[in-house]
């Protein structure tokens, strides 16, 4: 059964560590523009942008459900100049939050209206998970060097 109470809390908790994951990916891609990689950095930026959709929508479900929207200390994220450990870090931090949306979705504290918007944003993370994992798997077939390289030549690959 639906638990309101209880769905305002991760919707807060989602927003406050997607706000985090935002600004994180804004600040990778001036990092990764201003190393030359500029088709990666404008990935990350559109990146950032589309799960500040996400920190929106969220947040318009709380005020839905009657709660208030907080604003909360963020934990600190690490800085990366190394491409590679950078994806790494991202698809570690996919894995991890799409293990917790299965895990809050399959709980049953959601309405189906937040339910259906999890499914949408767990749709969302599995590809850029997908993409990441698929970044990685190119780098070790083909060599962190020539990756690099064709990073620089073509840009990354799509999603």
């Amino acid at each position: 059964m639906a638990d309101k109470q209880k769905t305002i809390e991760t919707l807060q908790m989602i927003v406050t560590g997607l706000s985090a994951n935002s600004f994180g990916h804004r600040i990778q891609s001036k990092i990764f523009a201003g190393l030359g990689f500029e088709a990666l950095g404008d990935k990350y930026a559109t990146h950032a942008t589309e799960e500040m959709d996400f920190v929106e929508q969220f947040m318009d479900r709380i005020l839905d459900l009657g709660g208030e929207i907080k604003q909360e200390a963020q934990k600190e994220q690490p800085i990366f100049t190394d491409i590679i450990e950078f994806i790494e870090h991202d698809y570690n931090v996919s894995v991890e939050g799409i293990a917790f949306l299965n895990q809050m979705m399959d709980s049953g504290i959601f309405d189906a209206t937040t339910y259906d918007l999890m499914k949408v944003y767990l749709k969302d993370e599995e590809e850029d998970m997908y993409w990441s994992e698929q970044q990685l798997d190119l780098c070790k077939m083909i060599g962190k060097e020539n990756y690099l390289t064709q990073l620089l030549i073509n840009g990354p690959t799509a999603e």
